[in-house]
């Protein structure tokens, strides 16, 4: 639902990757956005409507996403299609982040437009440290990637977490994504991914700035 940059972009993509789509939008003008080779539905109405989200086929989908600009249309729309139609992979997008905890605890998969952009710009301003990619519907708890010191380098991944004081999710090697062992040595050009919980982002990101104590 919603046919703006995000919904036409969104459609593109997935019809690229080989799945049937169906665009719903209150105006017909927004399916200008759809490139003319689009063999998707274009479906003129209001998103939470029942009838409407029947015309797009809402019965055979396997997935719905409400990206509209409005936060109400698109929880109300997201909550229709779970609880009436039973569609089970869900997502809404939210521009308050207050509201967009709210209805994660309400079991909405939620993108919380403003923080995320946040996160994002946080990331390329302020290299150094650690900015959270994803927090659980609780915000009590963070993945987040952390700047490392190249002192670090030639060490091994339970040496890092021992001193750190956490875990390594995942290592961004040359671009693809790993789980690391406790004897994987860190590399140079590894980005790390840690899960933690947020109060201890500080300090995590404290120790691997630092480098090991004595180290070379």
């Amino acid at each position: 639902m919603g046919c703006g940059r995000v919904g036409s972009t969104l459609a593109h993509i997935l019809e690229d990757r080989g799945n049937a789509v169906a665009v719903i939008d209150q105006d017909p003008e927004a399916f200008r956005k759809l490139r003319a080779s689009f063999k998707g539905s274009r479906v003129t109405g209001v998103g939470f409507d029942r009838d409407v989200l029947v015309q797009a086929g809402i019965d055979k989908a396997d997935a719905f996403a409400a990206v509209s600009s409005g936060d109400n249309s698109n929880i109300i729309s997201a909550r229709v299609a779970r609880e009436s139609f039973g569609i089970e992979r869900v997502a809404a997008r939210i521009y308050d982040p207050r509201r967009a905890e709210v209805y994660q605890r309400l079991g909405i998969p939620t993108v919380a437009t403003v923080r995320w952009t946040a996160d994002q710009m946080l990331r390329k301003l302020l290299p150094d440290g650690a900015e959270p990619l994803w927090r659980d519907p609780t915000g009590k708890i963070v993945l987040a990637e952390v700047a490392v010191s190249p002192r670090w380098f030639g060490e091994k991944i339970k040496t890092v977490e021992a001193a750190a004081g956490t875990r390594i999710a995942f290592i961004d090697r040359l671009g693809e994504a790993m789980v690391p062992t406790p004897v994987t040595v860190l590399q140079e050009g590894d980005v790390l991914h840690v899960i933690a919980p947020e109060g201890e982002l500080g300090r995590i990101a404290a120790v691997l700035s630092a480098g090991p104590e004595g180290g070379h």
